[in-house]
């Protein structure tokens, strides 16, 4: 054990290193030293083998502290050779895989099909649009949409086969969709799992082929679904309608529809939160002396009681006719936000009783000035 460097030492990270530090370290030591990477140099295919082997044992956490009680002694002499053979992540399956190939299917670069089985996978999802009226998202209702989707062949099930006839299991692969070869390295045993070159990963084959669907086990068509609006929902909310998306290919689940929301603008409402928001139009004699009027909300026209002395921008909340709580009880409120008209046009007795105001306000003009034309439009 004596000629063993320090597992830490190799990967370069301190001994309090995480998880993710590991990780970090190891990947790019890997890129750097990975034999595809450097071919026919036998110092990086040993410095491969010494960085893999600090991994596997720091990345187990009951190894790694075995190692940190009692050094090399405390993860057995064969610890090299078995993380030499499997390497960490358990690289005994990816025997025989490029360079590209190890980043791609364990260190996120997405990776491609290989050895990717193609039995029984769930259909692919849908999108659809929808839209509603401000009142339809508000209040909930219930829509039909049409979504064209691949779906189950109703000959043959789904199998593919005709009717009477039976899918025949792949020899080659035992139905596995999957091969696997091994092969010897100088830095361990690597085994390559890739798809069944026979049945092309489907795991069997289909020797009389469907006449309705030729063999693939699904048809397009064109449905109608009925989408249930919870009340609440706003634009850009998205619904999803479970199993009613693309069929599963080989048998497998049907896929989703997600419901995308549009609500079209409301020609006096506007929302805020769970509160809807409006204009309530007084004149001048209703702001300054109080008043009983209707005003139009979700629920249709409400009584509302205006204050004496109602000031322009005042806000009046009309509690619980706002926007039902979309995951809970209860509504939002209504909040009528006053404008306060000015007349226009005045006739000579209206002109004259608001002078007479103002005289009795103490804002009568000064003699021979006659402002009120000028704010009252005239």
């Amino acid at each position: 054990m004596a000629g063993k460097r320090d597992y830490y030492e190799v990967l370069g990270v301190s001994r309090g290193a995480s998880v993710d530090d590991l990780k970090k370290a190891y990947r790019q030591l890997a890129r750097r030293y990975h034999p595809d990477a450097n071919p026919g140099d036998s110092s990086a295919a040993e410095k491969f083998k010494e960085i893999s082997e600090a991994y596997a044992i720091l990345s187990d956490p009951q190894k790694r502290a075995q190692y940190d009680q009692f050094g090399h002694a405390g993860v057995g002499a064969g610890a090299g050779d078995a993380a030499g053979a499997t390497g960490p992540f358990g690289f005994g399956d990816l025997g025989g895989l490029g360079f590209e190939d190890i980043f791609e299917q364990f260190f996120g670069g997405g990776g491609g099909t290989r050895g990717r089985r193609r039995g029984p996978a769930k259909g692919a999802d849908l999108r659809a649009d929808m839209e509603l009226s401000f009142e339809e998202a508000a209040l909930g209702c219930d829509k039909e949409i049409d979504v064209g989707r691949e779906e189950a062949c109703t000959a043959c099930g789904g199998t593919g086969a005709e009717p009477g006839s039976h899918p025949r299991t792949c020899p080659t692969c035992n139905g596995a969709g999957q091969v696997r070869m091994g092969r010897n390295t100088p830095f361990g045993q690597f085994v390559t799992v890739q798809t069944c070159p026979d049945c092309g990963g489907r795991g069997q084959f289909i020797d009389q082929p469907c006449h309705t669907c030729r063999g693939s086990g699904r048809l397009r068509r064109r449905r109608t679904l009925r989408v249930h609006v919870p009340a609440g929902v706003d634009d850009g909310a998205r619904l999803r309608l479970a199993g009613e998306g693309e069929a599963g290919a080989s048998g497998g689940p049907a896929g989703d529809v997600y419901v995308m929301v549009h609500v079209r603008p409301h020609a006096r409402f506007r929302r805020d939160g769970e509160d809807v928001v409006s204009e309530l139009k007084l004149s001048v004699t209703q702001a300054a002396l109080g008043c009983t009027l209707e005003a139009d909300t979700l629920d249709g026209r409400v009584e509302v009681s205006v204050p004496e002395g109602t000031q322009p921008g005042t806000v009046l909340r009309l509690r619980g006719h706002g926007i039902p709580h979309l995951h809970g009880r209860g509504r939002g409120d209504h909040r009528l936000v006053v404008e306060v008209e000015i007349p226009r046009g005045l006739r000579p007795q209206e002109r004259e009783l608001l002078q007479r105001l103002a005289e009795l306000r103490g804002e009568a003009p000064p003699e021979g000035r006659r402002p009120f034309r000028k704010i009252l439009g005239r």
